[in-house]
């Protein structure tokens, strides 16, 4: 997806939330698609399938502090977003309905650890893939493709890129993709690396003045921006690219084929669309489709 795209979705959608007073803030994006439940679905092999199954219910790990993809409403404690809809709507297609998925918020780091340990089923929360998480965990998708840039305050011009970010405090999660960009490439001083368990705390850090910049998926820190336009920014120049997909455990090829199906007819079918018009897709912006990946 383009970055001018993003930035009108997100900005466009969170600034109308606040604007209008929208129960459930900045990550409410509206009503979503309700999904039908499937009748006997099988994932013959799969032995997380079949603790699904037993348990009776699915238990999907989110984040929930970013905006837009996967934010959890202090009030209500309901989650939305983009992420959070593609969830249900694999869950819906295993044959789960909503009120049968249990969300469990973990943080970056705790995502491989997680999906090893049996404590989710499956990850959908801007999860980047890459070949070193292939060694620890299964992917599904890609379901959506985002690119790194940096989020700086309103007034700061000194930042334009990552060319620009010697001598400058950047901050992001630990054990991301973004964080391990900026010490592989050396884009700025190791003194100078800031990580911390979420990108609200970053945030918090970069209003405060603590770090010069907030750097991970465009996504994401638009719909920060879009919190607080008249103080924070997205520089606009991403460099990278990167693919989203859903976490597995390693070794369930099974859940991982029917899972790739089940988006492969979502993106083809429509549902796709019907899941970003109703939450990133807000301000009627166009996004680019996926493409799947079955490696």
């Amino acid at each position: 997806m383009r970055v001018r795209t993003l930035a009108v979705v997100l900005l466009a959608g969170g600034l109308a939330l606040t604007a209008c007073g929208k129960e459930g803030g900045p990550g409410d994006s509206g009503a979503a698609p309700t999904q039908q439940a499937a009748a006997d679905v099988k994932v013959d092999g799969s032995a997380t399938f079949e603790k699904m199954k037993n348990r009776g219910k699915v238990v999907v790990g989110v984040k929930e502090d970013q905006p837009g993809l996967g934010y959890k409403d202090p009030t209500s404690g309901k989650y939305t977003g983009f992420d959070v809809e593609i969830a249900k709507l694999v869950a819906a297609k295993l044959g789960f309905s909503d009120d049968k998925i249990e969300y469990k918020a973990i943080a970056s780091a705790g995502r491989e650890q997680a999906l090893i340990n049996g404590d989710v089923d499956y990850y959908v929360g801007t999860y980047t893939i890459n070949a070193k998480r292939k060694e620890q965990v299964a992917f599904a998708g890609p379901y959506f493709t985002a690119g790194q840039d940096l989020l700086v305050a309103k007034d700061d011009n000194s930042i334009t890129g990552p060319e620009t970010l010697k001598g400058k405090k950047v901050c992001s999660v630990t054990g991301s993709t973004p964080i391990q960009k900026v010490k592989n490439e050396g884009l700025t001083e190791p003194e100078n690396i800031v990580e911390l368990q979420n990108y609200s705390q970053c945030v918090t850090q970069l209003q405060q003045g603590a770090v010069d910049a907030v750097t991970t998926d465009d996504a994401i820190l638009k719909g920060y921006a879009a919190q607080e336009p008249d103080k924070m920014k997205v520089v606009g120049k991403p460099f990278s690219n990167e693919p989203y997909g859903i976490g597995l455990p390693k070794d369930d090829k099974p859940l991982r084929d029917k899972i790739n199906d089940i988006l492969d007819e979502a993106i083809k079918g429509g549902d796709w669309d019907k899941v970003y018009d109703a939450t990133l897709g807000k301000s009627g912006s166009k996004a680019e489709k996926p493409v799947l990946d079955r490696y």
